[in-house]
């Protein structure tokens, strides 16, 4: 059993690069997986291993400049969710686009799990599901309104467009982990919404705490690695992952006239060129042989989570 630890800390960094080797070579030697992304914002990202190993690198991140009060949400996966270890330098650890926004000065109110469901049953409160479409289409909140985006980049053009249908109304948002919701609710602010609210450690902390009977949770929750989804009481759900574009597939998806395993899916069987699906068949094929010699192959990267 690995144990998966996926967490975020906004912060100031004067020299992201210069932490990027030290924690690569860290988490390597302790068996741990996954991807970090570093920024003069902070640090962002899901790990797994085991368990000794991941508590090894969460206290190398927690003696880091401005990370001692680093905040994570654990889960348990009974194979390796990832193929590799990455830490990679970013812009953002979220990509917003939006050079003002600072989650470091203000935020909205947080919730917690157990006080979510009479917030947001409020007839006055409009829901907000800040996550991508993609994510969205498996497992949303009872009454949430999906802004359809493809990237996070895209929420504030939404906004722009669409906060007159919001007006006199609290707002409440929410996303897989919560720094989606650290950066839209800083923004809303600054757009003038004096009430928003956001939940503390986003659907991740919900369906580890608030009991399925008493849940307004519907679906699935999307994650960033191999488990592909995630159910109440954080246990893992049983959609696969398209390996061309990431896109999570229920069994119903699989049986498509438009599925190939490991080349296309129906969703997005038009956004690749021959020469793109040529190539996916031979990872596919050098997967298939891997897995015949009992080897790891590394496979297809994972959605990035702007």
């Amino acid at each position: 059993m690995f144990t998966v630890a996926a967490l975020y800390h906004f912060t100031r960094f004067e020299d992201p690069a210069a932490l990027k080797a030290p924690l690569a070579k860290l988490a390597c030697s302790q068996g741990v997986k996954g991807s970090l992304l570093l920024a003069r914002e902070g640090i962002n990202g899901t790990i797994a291993g085991p368990r000794a190993g991941i508590d090894a690198v969460l206290a190398h991140i927690r003696a880091l400049p401005g990370c001692a009060g680093l905040i994570w949400k654990e889960s348990a996966a009974e194979e390796m969710p990832f193929g590799r270890m990455k830490v990679r330098l970013k812009r953002e650890i979220v990509t917003m686009g939006e050079p003002d926004v600072d989650p470091c000065a203000a935020v909205g109110h947080y919730v917690e799990p157990a006080e979510w469901n009479a917030l947001i049953s409020a007839p006055d409160v409009v829901v907000i599901d800040t996550r991508n479409d993609y994510e969205v289409e498996i497992g949303t909140f009872e009454g949430a309104i999906e802004p359809k985006t493809r990237s996070f980049r895209e929420f504030p053009e939404w906004w722009k467009e669409n906060a007159g249908r919001f007006h006199n109304k609290r707002v409440a948002m929410f996303c897989t982990g919560g720094i989606r919701c650290e950066k839209s609710t800083n923004y809303l602010l600054s757009q003038g919404v004096e009430e928003v609210f956001h939940l503390r450690g986003g659907i991740l902390k919900y369906l580890e705490e608030v009991p399925e009977a008493e849940s307004l949770w519907q679906g699935d929750c999307f994650v960033f690695d191999g488990r592909v989804s995630l159910r109440h009481g954080l246990v893992q759900g049983d959609y696969d992952s398209c390996h061309a574009c990431r896109r999570p597939l229920s069994a119903a998806d699989k049986l498509h006239p438009e599925f190939e395993p490991g080349v296309s899916c129906h969703r997005c069987l038009g956004e690749y060129s021959d020469a793109d699906r040529a190539r996916f068949r031979e990872r596919e094929r050098q997967m298939r042989l891997a897995a015949e010699r009992g080897a790891t192959h590394l496979g297809a990267p994972h959605l990035p989570q702007d």
